[in-house]
């Protein structure tokens, strides 16, 4: 063949040459991966994003579509460094070279991740994730520490919280960074500062807002962990949004999804508890009362028993009055532990309680104003005496009696010594004289 002839190239529709790099690009570098510098990012009403990848020695135009968009879990901004990964394709409408993105982050972000995982698996071997060493919360704190950072968002949402919903139960705040190189050494002295108060904390709240990865790196600190795991005082982690997770997450006796909702976790609603308030009042009402119906009845049955009955209802007035002693010195105790949730409501209930008790010592009072009625001293005072031997033996039958025999007569006003006389049989009614009358007995 004549070299002069060459063969002359292949002629090739714009379109379908656009369509043969497409597919020669895809074929030798899909899918890719590219680090640079965000530039002109828009975002278009569709949701679709648009912005240039450069680096000192090129550009390259940038396509993300609204769905892998929907993904971000930040903001991208002019100059951000960022890694995306994709596949390369020619826009045939402008025959331009573009990078259809599929996801971005921020530059390191790889490297980060795979630190955050050999972490992870670290202290996780160790143990300090493990479910049977996280301690329960208590559910009414009586002091609540905090550890945050002063200008931090997350300070702001958790006062407002605890303000609406426990404004009386005191919070000590230790200030602390949340990001940068020093956060964690600070987060910690904040930790070991309200362990070591006195009185003590009963919770820990450790929260900071969201952020990326770089942003919470200070949660992912080793030392930090082993400290939130170690702390003698319960912690509630509480950093990010509810995707983001840190090691503090893992070795905090519970992790919160937010701080606001760490805040809400150690404050249940004020109207919950004073409802609970109600109900434990309206069953130690109930159980008051009713202990002292039972002490009331047993007084009723010993009443009916006695032989002196001044005397027994003083002994039962006595442990009736211990009994109510013990039972307020009890309702004393119990009011004032729920007084740390609500001491108004104590104030009533003592008030209920002495009130209630006033009623029932004047029942008593009453009670034993009747007995009294019974007192045999009172009807020795109508003219009767009350014979014994000489062994203090009660002498009520004349069969007791012997002509001769000396006995005791007890008066209203004293004591007689007699010898019997004459001892004769049962007399009918009619015929018993008063006693200060009697001719059968004289005074020895």
């Amino acid at each position: 063949m004549d070299e002069g002839r060459a063969a002359a190239p292949r002629v090739w529709a714009v379109g379908a040459l656009c369509r043969a790099v497409a597919d020669a690009l895809a074929a030798r570098f899909n899918p890719v991966a590219v680090e640079g510098e965000i530039s002109g990012f828009s975002r278009a009403a569709s949701g679709h994003c648009y912005f240039a990848l450069k680096d000192a020695a090129g550009q390259l135009r940038c396509a993300m579509f609204r769905r892998a968009a929907g993904l971000l879990d930040f903001d991208p901004a002019e100059g951000d460094r960022v890694e995306v990964r994709g596949r390369l394709a020619v826009y045939e409408p402008r025959g331009d070279l573009q990078l259809v993105v599929e996801s971005l982050r921020r530059a390191g972000q790889g490297a980060l991740f795979e630190e955050f995982l050999r972490r992870r698996a670290r202290l996780e071997a160790e143990g300090l994730f493990d479910a049977a060493r996280k301690r329960p919360i208590p559910p009414v704190p009586r002091r609540i520490g905090l550890v945050t950072s002063l200008g931090a968002a997350a300070l702001h949402d958790v006062a407002t919280a605890l303000g609406r919903r426990v404004p009386h139960i005191p919070v000590v705040l230790a200030p602390a960074a949340v990001q940068g190189a020093g956060a964690p050494a600070e987060l910690i002295e904040g930790l070991r500062r309200l362990a070591a108060l006195t009185p003590p904390v009963d919770v820990i709240l450790l929260v900071r807002g969201g952020g990326s990865i770089e942003d919470l790196w200070a949660f992912n600190d080793e030392a930090l962990a082993r400290a939130v795991a170690a702390s003698p005082v319960p912690v509630i982690v509480g950093v990010g949004h509810e995707t983001d997770v840190t090691l503090a997450d893992f070795c905090a006796d519970l992790r919160a999804p937010t701080p606001t909702a760490a805040a809400e976790m150690v404050s249940l609603p004020r109207a919950q508890w004073l409802a609970a308030l109600d109900d434990a009042q309206e069953r130690l009402h109930r159980a008051v009362t009713a202990r002292l119906d039972a002490q009331a009845q047993r007084l009723d049955i010993a009443a009916a028993r006695l032989g002196r009955p001044s005397g027994a209802a003083a002994r039962q007035r006595l442990l009736l009055g211990h009994l109510g002693q013990r039972m307020h010195h009890g309702v004393a105790a119990r009011m004032a532990r729920l007084s740390q949730q609500a001491q108004a409501l104590q104030h009533d209930l003592a008030r209920a309680f002495a009130s209630d008790l006033g009623r029932r010592r004047d029942a008593l009072a009453r009670a034993e104003r009747h007995l009294q009625l019974l007192d045999p001293a009172l009807v020795l005072e109508r003219g009767y005496a009350w014979l014994t031997d000489d062994q203090g033996r009660a002498l009520t039958r004349s069969g007791q009696l012997q002509a001769g025999q000396r006995v005791h007569a007890r008066l209203a006003d004293g004591e007689a010594g007699l010898r019997v006389e004459e001892v004769r049989g049962a007399l009918p009614p009619t015929d018993i004289a008063p006693a200060s009358d009697a001719g059968s007995f004289n005074p020895s």
